[in-house]
């Protein structure tokens, strides 16, 4: 349940657009649904979306419960690049999903986990997202953190949230960045024009990118990029608002390149973390996968 109260720079909104401003989590016709639903209530008494809010109105959200989806094991290949009782990282090809959610049922990371785990897998992602630490978008590869138990999840989603886990992204961007290092220290939430796509926002939340140059051809950059925080999209909007989409990125940009790829060249290159039960530190890292090799060397060769 989520409760707010309306404020006087609020006052006159639609009931819909409020609530979805309010949290960058649900979407505008999720808000709606819940509205026809009678899942939110202004002042206790429901409303229609078009409703305008007043100033110190109470408007509660009630959230329900998902529906239990049957998720199944599906013997996927994929790449371990470390394993032990209590942790499993692997290497996420682009192109797969990460968890199951509307419209993707199958064919997930998480299928695959529980193929290759069985049960052994953290119970606190529930059963949608069982074992899932963090998320890379479906057309990032790289590494992945999965916990296989509940002792090892919480003491890995403290360490993330306390920025102690170090991310090392791989990034080709169309442009040549002058800056041999910069930092990109702009709020990032759901844009206000598309809400399928974030953006950088004075009321969004803070987020924070950091980048170096690794290499510079005529008319791209090779990047690393480094994030103390860990918005949705956040490297690719950072990126592509300060002029520098990622190659092949449909969202952030208009996604042509004469690469022909599809699918943001993003690549989650290196994980550092404590191991969550033994303390030792880990180091760990994922080569760039074959189509991101193939173009750098494309550019060298130019």
């Amino acid at each position: 349940m989520y409760k707010y109260i309306v404020k006087n720079e609020d006052k006159g909104k639609r009931l819909d657009r409020y609530v979805t401003e309010q949290n960058a989590e649900i979407t505008r016709t999720a808000v709606q649904r819940l509205i026809d639903e009678k899942n939110i209530l202004v002042n206790g008494k429901e409303q229609k979306a078009s409703y305008k809010v007043n100033e110190n109105d109470v408007v509660e959200v009630e959230i329900p419960e998902p529906k239990k989806i049957e998720i199944k094991a599906e013997n996927i290949p994929i790449e371990v690049i470390y394993e032990d009782s209590d942790i499993v990282v692997v290497n996420k090809p682009k192109g797969m999903v990460v968890h199951p959610g509307n419209g993707n049922l199958d064919g997930t990371l998480v299928n695959a986990i529980m193929a290759k785990c069985g049960d052994s897998l953290s119970g606190i992602g529930g059963e949608i997202r069982p074992g899932i630490v963090h998320r890379i978008d479906k057309d990032t590869s790289g590494l992945l953190i999965v916990a296989k138990n509940d002792k090892a999840h919480v003491n890995l989603s403290e360490q993330i949230k306390a920025h102690k886990v170090k991310k090392t992204y791989i990034a080709l961007v169309r442009g040549v960045v002058r800056e041999n290092e910069a930092t990109i220290d702009m709020p990032i939430g759901r844009s206000k024009t598309d809400r399928k796509k974030m953006a950088v926002c004075k009321d969004g939340k803070n987020a924070v990118t950091h980048i170096k140059v690794l290499k510079r051809w005529e008319h791209y950059t090779l990047l690393q990029v480094n994030i103390e925080t860990g918005r949705t999209h956040q490297i690719r909007v950072h990126l592509s608002y300060i002029g520098y989409p990622i190659i092949g990125d449909y969202t952030y940009s208009n996604g042509k390149n004469e690469f022909g790829v599809v699918g943001q060249c993003l690549h989650a290159q290196k994980l550092e973390f404590k191991h969550p039960i033994t303390n030792k530190i880990m180091e760990l890292e994922a080569p760039l996968p074959e189509y991101f090799q193939e173009i750098i060397q494309k550019l060298d060769n130019k």
